[in-house]
């Protein structure tokens, strides 16, 4: 494999950030081993870093959706613990929670949060949600403490936000004081939010301690809407006073040789939110004959409505008419950008600004800048609107979408975003809400309201644009990602979407699925040796499985039993580390078991749910086994040892249905 030394960086304090280069050239030369995992505060700061794609890393949620899949988003808590705190995360081995919301009252208790990590008997940190914003490190911009409006009686309801990184090696919790939940604010109830986070196959992390320095990352966010890159390094391509005419497009770059577009600007002097849909921007990266960027130049910028100016930290739009974009694009061989004007007159691009880098990115690990095709506005009846589905490797790094609804001033935020990945049945990234995924609450009464990772623009409730930046909290995925989102409480309005998700990606999938243990056939038990020990019970379960398909009725058996089950699979020899997916039950509560590979557990962490749902039971659910326990190995002989979690010592783990993923061609 090539190894390449990055040129690309940032301006922090209008310096260079070393640290930028220094972690980029780090997994160049490390081959993407344990010691390269790009983390925490690093992983935020380093924008130059984002086309580099991940190994070993998975993004997860956990948040108060209704379990009816309807839409009583509260009740926000996964258990009681032995201490009388209500615990709302918890999470076994290595991870970093990115971002953390929780909406709550004026009229309702200031809820204590406390942090534990590793295991640890006392919290690490502890605020309480009017000191988000205020008690380091959660202080602006990285955390905030958002009043919203009073809206007829309905609020005011604070709602707090987080993008402090918060990394731990061995597991993480956090709890409140007081049950989050109820909706009613005259009785001082309500409690609903998320927490979005990265868990990793590797560890070796270095635990938050709520002193580490993010006066980096803070200045970082406060240049949202400025430039990032160092000026020294960039060749500019300029045009000005361009008339396109009705139907035809303009070449605006069209450049040989590898490097890297940091930062686009675009300035349309007689744009209005009528033509935004219709000054469309196609990037065509390497000669591929499809563009790898297509859609409406307001996508790239984050806003399609255009009622209001929208800053964040990596694009935005100003009323007057300017664009930008500054996520990192490379390239290896060609680059070409046109503007279309799809409008029925001619439109005038006023100035235009493409600064170039020579920045030389590795091939094997390094994904293109794309979009999804461009969702147009549409509404399809009873089922999630499909905004995307991306095929192949990579992460996404943001999401737009827009929403109209039958009339002006309805509320039409209600619907949960949901985003599939890799084939999982089970969502693995949800929202209570429109609203609460792009951090805000409430609604969307008063655009616009914007902060560095996002926002949203419109009128008042409808129509609305939300974009939602993932830089540390990106997805990363291994074969497939799907986002779609309700059209109301529960698909049971009447909306029309319009989006794109913006990634990294290549087209080659590493995931690969190589073998399947189906314990409702007794061909398959035989086939994979499978056993259980310790009174084995089987229980016939019809229910549905959380998300988009809840309403139809999946029929299996599952086991439990007291003591292990163990089972043989198959798997590549050229693998890069193994993914377990498990089938089960999750009507039971904190389902936890040790996993033994070849006789040797896997030390990093428990087979860990705290989650539950009573009502759509069926659960699909990963386990990651590092390389250092599969490479090589053309087979593995799996044992699962079930551990209770509870102070009763219930043992609460099943299983129907195991499949086996490889990873594979990780670097080349």
């Amino acid at each position: 494999m090539k190894r390449s030394i990055f040129l690309v960086c940032f301006v922090v304090f209008g310096v260079v950030s070393l640290s930028a280069i220094g972690s980029i050239v780090s997994v160049a030369q490390s081959g993407w081993q344990t010691d390269s995992i790009s983390y925490g505060i690093s992983r935020m700061v380093d924008i130059a870093s984002l086309p580099l794609l991940d190994r070993g890393i998975s993004v997860h949620y956990e948040g108060s959706i209704d379990k009816r899949g309807k839409n009583a988003d509260w009740d926000w808590s996964l258990y009681q613990d032995q201490r009388g705190e209500w615990v709302i995360f918890d999470v076994d081995g290595p991870g970093c929670i990115y971002n953390l919301v929780q909406h709550r009252y004026m009229s309702s208790s200031d809820p204590l949060f406390r942090f534990y990590f590793d295991g640890e008997e006392t919290p690490r940190f502890s605020l309480h949600l009017s000191e988000f914003g205020e008690k380091e490190p959660f202080i602006k911009p990285l955390a905030e403490s958002y009043i919203g409006p009073f809206d007829n009686g309905r609020g005011p309801i604070r709602v707090a936000r987080s993008f402090v990184p918060m990394p731990f090696n061995k597991g993480c919790r956090v709890t409140t004081d007081v049950k989050l939940e109820g909706y009613e604010r005259t009785k001082g109830e309500g409690g609903w939010g998320h927490v979005v986070y990265h868990t990793y196959a590797d560890n070796g992390i270095k635990t938050f301690t709520g002193k580490e320095n993010y006066d980096t990352l803070i200045q970082l966010w406060k240049k949202q809407g400025s430039n990032l890159l160092c000026k020294d390094q960039l060749a500019y391509h300029r045009k000005s006073e361009q008339k396109i005419n009705a139907g035809e497009s303009i070449t605006l770059l069209d450049e040989k040789g590898e490097g890297a577009i940091g930062s686009l600007k675009f300035y349309f002097p007689e744009i209005n939110e009528q033509h935004l849909q219709d000054v469309w921007i196609h990037m065509f990266w390497d000669a591929h004959q499809q563009p790898d960027i297509s859609c409406p130049l307001a996508c790239l910028g984050g806003n399609s409505l255009g009622f209001h100016d929208t800053n964040y930290l990596l694009s935005g739009y100003n009323t007057d008419g300017w664009f930008y974009n500054y996520f990192p694009m490379p390239y290896w061989k060609h680059a070409k950008i046109i503007i279309e004007n799809r409008s029925g007159v001619p439109v005038s691009l006023g100035f235009s600004e493409i600064a170039v880098s020579r920045s030389v990115y590795p091939t094997s690990n390094t994904g293109y800048f794309r979009n999804t095709p461009y969702y147009t506005r549409k509404h399809v009846a009873g089922i999630d609107s499909p905004i995307a589905a991306i095929q192949g490797r990579g992460k996404m790094v943001a999401a737009h979408v827009t929403c109209h609804a039958e009339r002006s001033h309805i509320i039409s935020c209600e619907g949960d975003v949901r985003v599939y990945i890799d084939g999982k049945r089970t969502p693995q990234v949800e929202s209570d809400g429109s609203e609460s995924y792009v951090c805000y609450g409430w609604g969307f009464p008063t655009p616009p309201e914007v902060h560095p990772m996002g926002g949203y623009d419109g009128l008042s409730d409808n129509p609305w644009s939300m974009t939602r930046f993932c830089i540390g909290d990106s997805y990363p995925f291994y074969s497939e990602l799907k986002f779609g989102i309700e059209s109301g409480e529960y698909n049971n309005q009447y909306l029309e979407h319009s989006g794109t998700i913006f990634y990294y990606g290549q087209d080659k999938n590493v995931l690969v699925k190589t073998d399947s243990l189906d314990l409702n056939s007794s061909r398959s038990i035989k086939r994979h040796s499978y056993k259980a020990m310790g009174n084995v019970r089987r229980t016939k379960l019809e229910s549905f499985f959380e998300g988009n398909e809840d309403r139809i009725l999946y029929v299996g058996e599952t086991v439990r039993f007291e003591s292990f089950s163990s089972f043989r699979v198959n798997i590549s020899s050229q693998n890069e580390g193994v993914r377990l997916r498990r089938l089960s039950d999750q009507n039971d509560v904190r389902q936890a078991a040790r996993v033994f590979v070849d006789g040797e557990e896997v030390t990093e962490r428990l087979w860990y749910v705290a989650d539950s749902n009573p009502y759509k039971r069926w659960l699909e659910d990963d386990f990651e086994i590092p390389a250092k326990y599969t490479k090589g190995k053309k087979s593995l002989n799996i044992r699962i040892v079930p551990v209770s979690m509870s102070k009763e010592g219930k043992n609460t783990w099943n299983e129907a249905e195991y499949q086996v993923f490889c990873y594979n061609n990780l670097v080349l």
